[in-house]
């Protein structure tokens, strides 16, 4: 219905897929979001139930970047005008990418001729609520030549996908056991909800208590970190939330030296 109203079914088909959108970072906020004189749907709505990736994203507009927020917390936008109001659904899965500066020459083995201040500056376009929102924030090296010539993986695609199925079935079981009526994932839950599920141990708990301090982690952020957790042992086919998934998921919280010395 979404891809319908924004015009983009082809001969009158059905979309079969999960969308993948990736919208070029010169994007204005109507685009990404939504809106116009006559309100269509933006790459949030279109990306519904998939993937909006952001390549580059310091290089959209910080302003575009924080109209994500709502849609990210309430999984639907809303576009109000002066005598209408429209409100389109926007529960999607946010992937972004982005050098560690503006030049690219930060980074594990690099130097930046600019020093770090042009990774300071750089980073500084992606406002702290954004990135309070966005779960898994992890550190990639450059690919070396030696890299190329490694055998593949012991673990594939298909095998990582069956663990992934097999965890969002343990996630629907249990919140259908609390009578959660349409949770289906840790994502889609409540705090509340969160809370009244297994939690981590008694060493997980003295962990993340640490760890919010430490990292002056907000209440969404402490919220972030336990749905990661309950996943990470979902993963692991757990019911038990340890120490080790806690510490895991908080790693992941930030790549700052800090975050690692309190994971």
């Amino acid at each position: 219905m979404v891809h319908s109203l924004a015009g983009e079914l082809l001969g009158g088909q059905l979309v079969r897929e999960r969308p993948f959108r990736n919208p070029h970072h010169s994007a204005s906020m109507a685009a990404l979001v939504g809106g116009g004189s006559r309100p269509r749907p933006g790459e949030a709505s279109l990306a519904h139930l998939g993937v909006l990736f952001l390549d580059e994203l310091p290089e959209f507009t910080p302003q575009v970047l924080d109209s994500l927020r709502q849609p990210l917390d309430t999984g639907e936008t809303v576009i109000a005008r002066a005598n209408h109001r429209v409100t389109y659904p926007s529960r999607f899965q946010l992937v972004a990418a982005m050098n560690p500066c503006r030049c690219g020459g930060a980074g594990p083995g690099h130097s930046c001729k600019r020093g770090p201040r042009c990774a300071a500056d750089y980073q500084a376009r992606i406002s702290g609520p954004l990135r309070d929102r966005i779960d898994l924030q992890i550190e990639v090296p450059a690919v070396s030549a030696a890299d190329l010539v490694l055998p593949p993986a012991r673990e594939g695609s298909a095998e990582v996908r069956a663990r992934v199925a097999a965890a969002r079935e343990r996630q629907a079981a249990r919140f259908k056991a609390a009578g959660a009526k349409g949770v289906h994932t840790n994502s889609a839950c409540s705090g509340k909800l969160l809370e009244e599920t297994p939690m981590p141990d008694s060493d997980g708990v003295d962990l993340l208590r640490q760890a919010s301090e430490k990292l002056q982690l907000s209440a969404r952020g402490f919220h972030r970190v336990l749905r990661v957790a309950r996943t990470l042992a979902d993963l692991d086919a757990e019911n038990k939330v340890t120490r080790a998934h806690s510490a895991e998921a908080l790693s992941y919280r930030s790549e700052t030296s800090a975050a690692r010395q309190a994971a």
